[in-house]
């Protein structure tokens, strides 16, 4: 019995055992993760749009959320593939693995995910203690962020993706948890689609006291503007664009995002 829970452990540890030199990111939010697990040196590819921290904008592109070069990638000998579960095609992912890729998923699907995510793949760095540090970092900073803003009272949201198809997220779906975090209402929570499509109607049915979008969401930032006498958001002038890099990607800079809506539902309460 004890061989057998002997090797059993070292079975379950060897992949942190084996030496990791090269690494690929397959999504932005795993480039950032990857950086701040200690792993940045060891990257030699990453996605389409990996532009932070600055130094993965000069790194070989080899992917997208459409598909992913897997010709390019096998060339590059990694010894690691940071992969997206959510995003990244199934298919690609199951190719690379039946060609002996190691693939690991990197996707944090919760604030306290995103230090977990940190601090398991610090196990592949040269030096753990550099991304151990960044998840502790992280909790203690959201622990001071708690402190601060989550004894608000709540504020009715509407979060928009895109325009043409207007699209939202739906509770318990990345980003929601940032909203929420700051005392956020969601005026679409009951929708049983992760991410669901809504009409125009139901905007204006629901009457969020806030709009929020991200970057490129509205085409023109101004296509609620000939409902402003129905939505309180055009009234009250609370249609506000977050920063997407912050708010879409769950990494180490959603700190940024929460500061960013809690000031802005705090703005809210004070015009009440």
């Amino acid at each position: 019995m004890f061989r057998l829970l002997l090797a059993l452990s070292l079975f379950s540890t060897s992949i942190y055992a084996q030496s990791i030199e090269r690494v690929i990111s397959l999504s932005p939010s795993a480039t950032e993760i990857a950086y701040a697990a200690g792993l940045g040196d060891k990257l030699v590819a990453v996605s389409e749009y990996s532009d932070y921290p600055q130094f993965a904008q000069k790194l070989e592109k080899v992917a997208n959320h459409q598909s992913i070069n897997i010709e390019r990638v096998l060339t590059l000998q990694p010894d690691l593939v940071l992969a997206w579960e959510s995003g990244n095609p199934a298919k690609d992912i199951a190719k690379l693995r039946q060609l002996g890729v190691n693939v690991v998923y990197s996707d944090a699907n919760t604030l306290e995910g995103i230090a977990n995510k940190i601090e398991e793949l610090s196990q592949f760095a040269d030096d753990p203690s550099i991304g151990k540090n960044n998840a502790a970092h992280f909790r203690q900073t959201l622990t001071q962020l708690k402190s601060t803003y989550q004894t608000q009272e709540p504020v009715s949201y509407f979060y928009q993706l895109s325009e043409k198809p207007i699209i939202t997220v739906g509770q318990n779906n990345w980003p929601s948890e940032v909203f929420s975090f700051c005392g956020g209402r969601n005026v679409f929570a009951d929708s049983r689609a992760p991410y669901p499509q809504v009409g125009l109607e139901q905007v204006i049915i629901a009457n969020p006291e806030v709009i929020l979008t991200s970057r490129h969401a509205i085409e023109n930032g101004s296509m609620w503007q000939p409902w402003s006498e129905q939505l309180q958001a055009l009234q009250k002038e609370q249609v506000w664009t977050l920063n997407s890099d912050w708010i879409n990607r769950p990494t180490q800079r959603t700190l940024l995002a929460i500061k960013q809506v809690c000031e802005l539902f705090e703005t809210v309460r004070q015009k009440r």
